[in-house]
C-alpha cells in the first residue's frame, strides 16, 4: 500500500496513474474531493495514517504544500504506524536563499521537507526537481493568445525544464524501493528563455519572436495579471541570481532510473499544444 499526498496535483495525478499501472495499491490524499484515476480521495493524511492498521501502509509520498511546517510530525507518525519508506517532493533550488524561492509563496516548504525526510529514520528519497515544463504555459501562453511576440525578462536565463510525468515516474520507482537519497531531476537539455520561445515557434509552426523587456516592466505586467507581488519579486530575484550560467544544468538521474532519456521540452510542447 502506497499513500500519495497531493494526489490531484501536477505530480500526484501522474503518480497515482503510474502506480496503478504498476499494480500497486494506492490511497490518495488531496484537498480536492472526488477521485483520481479511479482512486477515492481522502482529505487528511494524518487521519489516514492513524486509521490504517500498523504496517498496512508501506510507503508515503509527501508533497511540500501538504506537509508545510508539519513535515517532522507527519513523518514521525508515519514511522510510528509502520511506514517503511518516504519519498518527498523538493526542488533543485532548495539551498538558495528563501527569498529567491518563488514556490514558497505558494505554500511549498521544500527545504523543511527535504531535511525532515533525511532525519526521519525511514528509508527516504528526495526528488529535487528543476522547474516544471508546465511553468512555460503560465509564463508564455497568455501572450501567445494575442500575437506572435513574447515579451519577457532575462532572455539569457537558462534552466533544464522537466516534464512532470518524468518526476512522477521517478517518484514511483523510489516508492517501490528502486531509488534512494537526493535525486536531482532535470530535463535533458538546458534552454534559455529565448530558446524556449524558439522551441515553441518551431513546434507550433508560428513565427514567434522573443522581445526582452526590463524586469520592472515584466513584474508590473505579471502583477496586473493577478500574480502576487511577493511571488513576482522572488521570481525576478531567482532569475538575477542565476544569469551567469544555467540554474539547473542537466543531470542524467532521470535516464539512469527510468532507463530512457528524459522527455525534451519540444515533446512537452507538442503534447500540450492546445494549452499554448
Amino acid at each position: 500500500m502506497i499513500l500519495v499526498t497531493g494526489a490531484t496535483g501536477t505530480i500526484g495525478r501522474h503518480l497515482v496513474a503510474t502506480l496503478n499501472a504498476e499494480g500497486a495499491a494506492v490511497r490518495a490524499i488531496s484537498r480536492t474531493a472526488g477521485a483520481v484515476d479511479g482512486v477515492s480521495v481522502h482529505p487528511d493524511v494524518e487521519g489516514v495514517l492513524r486509521s490504517a492498521a500498523p504496517g498496512e501502509i508501506d510507503a508515503l509520498f509527501l508533497h511540500p504544500r501538504v506537509a508545510g511546517e508539519r513535515a517532522p510530525e507527519i513523518l514521525a507518525l508515519a514511522a510510528e504506524r509502520g511506514v517503511r519508506r518516504a519519498v518527498v517532493l523538493s526542488a533543485m533550488n532548495v539551498d538558495d536563499p528563501l527569498e529567491e524561492q518563488p514556490s514558497r509563496l505558494a505554500g511549498d516548504r521544500n527545504r523543511e521537507l527535504d531535511r525532515a525526510a533525511a532525519a526521519s529514520g525511514l528509508e527516504w528519497a528526495s526528488l529535487r526537481a528543476s522547474s516544471f515544463a508546465s511553468n512555460t504555459i503560465r509564463a508564455f501562453a497568455p501572450q501567445l493568445r494575442f500575437g506572435e511576440v513574447v515579451r519577457y525578462p532575462f532572455r539569457g536565463f537558462e534552466e533544464s525544464l522537466i516534464d512532470e510525468r518524468d518526476v512522477a515516474e521517478v517518484a514511483a520507482r523510489a516508492l517501490l524501493g528502486e531509488a534512494d537519497g537526493i535525486l536531482e531531476l532535470t530535463g535533458p537539455q538546458s534552454l534559455t528563455h529565448g530558446e524556449q520561445v524558439a522551441t515553441l515557434a518551431a513546434v507550433l509552426s508560428r513565427p514567434l519572436r522573443f522581445e526582452e523587456v526590463p524586469p520592472e516592466a515584466a513584474a508590473a505586467q505579471m502583477t496586473q495579471r493577478g500574480m502576487p507581488a511577493a511571488f513576482v519579486e522572488a521570481l525576478m530575484a531567482r532569475y538575477r541570481r542565476h544569469l551567469a550560467g544555467p540554474q539547473h544544468p542537466p543531470t542524467t538521474v532521470v535516464e539512469e532510473i527510468l532507463k530512457r532519456p528524459a522527455r525534451p521540452f519540444a515533446r512537452f510542447v507538442a503534447e500540450h499544444r492546445e494549452r499554448f
